[in-house]
């Protein structure tokens, strides 16, 4: 591990930054992270100090009361798919995520091997509304876009009675939170048509005329349980994206604007970038879809493999910036300001700096240039979420979980610089973390990350100390979550591992879920949150 001294930081700590939460209520935990910031920082306490599923783990039930009686501190379960990859997020009292449609129990619409977005009542695990996401079929051998059934990947964000997310078909949508009850709201009205939508095109959609198509599916009839599209906006289709296994960015709501990647990937031969054009990071009109921005110089053609990071909000230099991890391993921010576009084309993102998170060592041996996962070694992209403590950025680099372990880096980054700030900005970094999709939880002066290869990291914030370590013995996809004095993660074998937040390693409790847990834990008024693969656990103090 390679550690610099602390540089004095030209950001201070400002009040606004505990405003920057976009919250329904206190307590709530509206977006991917909890807050604008992604740092995966709870203020929740009196958590449940131990908890455990029922003793038979059958892959959830909403049975309330009974499932509380069966486990200890079990509020409910409720049963997801198969695979879960989205976090929940919690806002006036329910409970919103996605996952795939494996289990997916519909009057009126069948099983394609696609997403599900489902609304749950947060006191009881109940289901209020379903929203069927059809699986993308092409007959393209190329086309390789949710071929691993992922489902709904993407984390939502909650703003009033808006709910925001990036579809397993490569959309952005934004849902109305109440579903059908409250009636069919536009512009978007074809909800009937849209999830009974499984015809297969005959090519990448957006390089085929709509004439070239298929029929229109015969619509299913809409009941109060199912879900309400507001709006729509098609990357594949408006953008011509073309998307590597999955769309899984997280949007970032700020005020009227909607952040987010569409995730511009290879094709299936993985040496190919079919849209070596396309944006990398876009603005969308919270209210309407309409397409606001782009970043001015698109850099999809030198993505190595894929972009599946989420933007976070920082502040620095007197401005606000959104951060994000390219497929190219570099991390950017963006002033948030930005002109309107001229001639129907959309505005600009201004690209304030820039810091490439592979070190020159896992990208240059002997003088020449080590290539992209080959025998495991060579330069990553970013996966997790750039995370702002208020003063820094922390973040690391990794690969897609089929190319295995491998070298990575983990960095904190001074953001007040302008340019190029790889050097300049460089506070500290960790060559000890390996690739990782871990996006880190920086609280009570501590840096918490793991790698995919299972090794939890913790570290002194502001020096770059490796403080403790501690062997999973399993594979890592989410992120930390620090509450209550803990720190609660989640592995690819089900365990869910409880650390004390401290600069000693002190293992609090462990527990085993039904399934893997690929998720992050979440805690929002007074409950413990853990979606595994195929049960959401809800796990509360009695009497709380």
């Amino acid at each position: 591990m390679h550690a610099e001294r602390p540089r004095p930081l030209a950001v201070a700590i400002r009040p606004w930054l505990l405003l920057a939460a976009v919250a329904a209520n206190a307590g709530d935990w509206t977006q991917w992270g909890g807050r604008n910031e992604r740092n995966f920082v709870s203020d929740e306490t009196g958590l449940p100090e131990v908890f455990a599923p029922p003793c038979e783990a059958g892959g959830g039930t909403n049975a309330g009361a009974e499932a509380a009686a069966a486990g200890t501190n079990l509020l409910w379960t409720a049963k997801l798919g198969t695979i879960t990859y989205s976090t929940p997020a919690i806002a006036d009292g329910r409970v919103y995520l996605g996952t795939n449609d494996e289990h997916l129990d519909h009057p009126r619409v069948r099983r394609s091997g696609g997403g599900l977005v489902l609304c749950l009542d947060a006191a009881s695990g109940r289901r209020l509304w379903q929203l069927p996401v059809p699986r993308l079929r092409t007959r393209n051998k190329l086309f390789n876009f949710d071929d691993l059934k992922l489902g709904i990947c993407s984390s939502p964000a909650v703003v009033g009675d808006r709910l925001y997310l990036v579809s397993s078909r490569g959309e952005a949508l934004c849902l109305d939170t109440h579903g059908q009850a409250d009636g069919n709201d536009g512009p978007y009205t074809g909800e009937a048509r849209y999830i009974a939508d499984t015809a297969e095109r005959p090519d990448k959609p957006g390089r085929f005329a709509p004439a070239d198509g298929p029929p229109p599916p015969e619509p299913a009839d809409l009941g109060q349980e199912d879900g309400d599209i507001v709006w729509c906006f098609d990357f594949l289709r408006d953008l011509d994206v073309w998307a590597q296994d999955a769309v899984d960015c997280s949007p970032l709501v700020l005020g009227d604007h909607v952040w987010l990647s569409p995730s511009v990937g290879v094709d299936r031969s993985h040496k190919f970038i079919p849209s070596p054009h396309a944006p990398n990071l876009m603005v969308l009109d919270r209210r309407t879809g309409a397409l606001l921005a782009t970043n001015a110089a698109p850099y999809s053609a030198q993505v190595f493999h894929g972009e599946w990071s989420s933007p976070s909000l920082l502040r620095a230099g007197g401005r606000d910036l959104v951060a994000w991890g390219g497929g190219d391993g570099v991390c950017r921010a963006y002033d948030t300001r930005f002109e309107a576009g001229t001639g129907g084309a959309p505005g600009v993102l201004t690209e304030v700096w820039r810091f490439d998170a592979n070190p020159p060592h896992n990208k240059v041996r002997d003088g020449r240039h080590l290539p992209y996962n080959k025998n495991h070694e060579g330069p990553s992209e970013i996966i997790a979420t750039p995370v702002f403590d208020g003063r820094r950025i922390f973040v690391g680099v990794g690969q897609d979980s089929r190319h295995g372990p491998g070298p990575g880096c983990f960095s904190c980054i001074d953001p007040g610089g302008r340019g190029d700030i790889t050097r300049s900005g460089m506070v500290w970094q960790s060559f000890d973390v390996q690739r990782s999709f871990s996006s880190a939880a920086v609280a009570a002066g501590l840096a918490v990350v793991a790698d995919y290869a299972g090794i939890v990291h913790c570290f002194d914030a502001a020096t770059g100390r490796r403080l403790w370590t501690h062997d999973l013995d399993a594979r890592v996809f989410g992120s930390p979550l620090a509450a209550d004095g803990r720190v609660y993660i989640g592995d690819e074998k089900g365990y869910v591992t409880v650390f004390a937040l401290a600069r000693e390693k002190r293992i609090l409790h462990a527990v085993r879920l039904d399934s893997a847990v690929y998720t992050t834990p979440v805690a929002a008024g007074g409950t413990l949150f853990l979606a595994a693969s195929k049960t959401l656990y809800a796990f509360r103090r009695p009497g709380d």
